[in-house]
């Protein structure tokens, strides 16, 4: 008989513990607790990314906020349950064999098969195909979007099968022309066969201004645009500067896109239409913001949907 079956290994409670506080379910698993560990490694994947990207998708653009932070709380009772569940179990094991497949080794791979492999696959997935996250690291779209917010954005918008399709005022993010590897991000004004002018801060689409009167307010002059049921806020900074005027047709297969800090921003102005099938994502909702030069931690602006 070999002496290894009936080698008694009691479970270590402070092994447990420090498996689980790596992966829950790792410490189930070193327990011997096989169908426990797998719903553990189960949840784990399914509370993070994949649960809040149907959530977010789903759900009011307003609940986002609640939707983050419930998702992170759950993802914290999930790792204290599996780390309590894991020493209670393995304090009640003193008197254990351990089974043929339980070492080390097998532990090891577990946990490098789901953090480095299964789990990263499945949210970069989830990431390229449903929503995304982006930061924002200029004023360009200001005051709709300041340097240092943190955007969450459906990539189920503008492709194959999608039913969200490219609208005049959605706030889009795209590859940028010049360099494939950056992503910008601006506000649709025109579609494929629309006349676009610029007079001074005047925006007009296929003859219809959709600018209202500038308002001056600290040495800026900030015009309300609107287009059909959408309303945003545009700021013109040094407005007695007088701007070449602009008076484009679309392309086809094309859009035409504006900063909302329309002094401040490199769009459609300079670079021209962009291509639609470069538009891949939707900005949806500010899930943070963080700016030094504004004192820190932005609370009000969290949670904020962008229009």
């Amino acid at each position: 008989m070999d002496p290894e079956q009936d080698r008694i290994a009691p479970r270590q409670s402070l092994t447990a513990l420090l498996f689980s506080a790596f992966l829950p379910g790792l410490g189930q698993l070193y327990n011997g607790e096989v169908s426990k560990a797998a719903w553990f490694f189960i949840l784990t994947l399914c509370m993070g990314i994949p649960l809040a990207s149907y959530l977010i998708l789903h759900l009011p653009a307003a609940w986002t906020l609640y939707i983050v932070v419930g998702i992170v709380l759950g993802l914290v009772l999930l790792w204290l349950l599996g780390m309590v569940d894991a020493v209670l179990s393995a304090r009640r094991k003193q008197v254990y064999k351990p089974l043929a497949w339980q070492g080390m080794g097998t532990y090891v791979l577990v946990f490098l098969l789901l953090s480095q492999v299964l789990y990263p696959s499945v949210n970069t997935y989830l990431r390229s195909y449903w929503l995304e996250g982006f930061t924002i690291p200029s004023a360009s779209m200001e005051p709709t979007l300041i340097a240092g917010d943190w955007i969450l954005a459906t990539q189920r918008y503008n492709c194959a099968g999608c039913v969200a399709k490219v609208k005049r005022g959605d706030v889009v993010v795209f590859t940028y022309p010049n360099d494939r590897t950056i992503n910008y991000i601006k506000r649709v004004i025109g579609l494929p066969g629309d006349r676009i002018q610029i007079r001074g801060m005047q925006v007009s689409v296929n003859g219809e201004t959709i600018s209202s009167a500038p308002k001056r307010q600290s040495g800026l002059a900030v015009v309300q645009e609107r287009y059909e049921d959408k309303r945003w806020v545009v700021v013109w900074r040094e407005p007695d500067k007088v701007l070449r005027p602009l008076d484009v047709t679309v392309g086809a297969g094309e859009v035409f896109v504006l900063g909302d800090n329309r002094n401040n921003s490199n769009d459609s102005r300079a670079l021209g239409a962009i291509p639609l099938h470069d538009v891949f994502a939707k900005a949806r909702q500010i899930w943070m913001s963080y700016s030094r030069e504004r004192g820190g931690l932005q609370w009000d602006r969290i949670g904020q949907v962008v229009d």
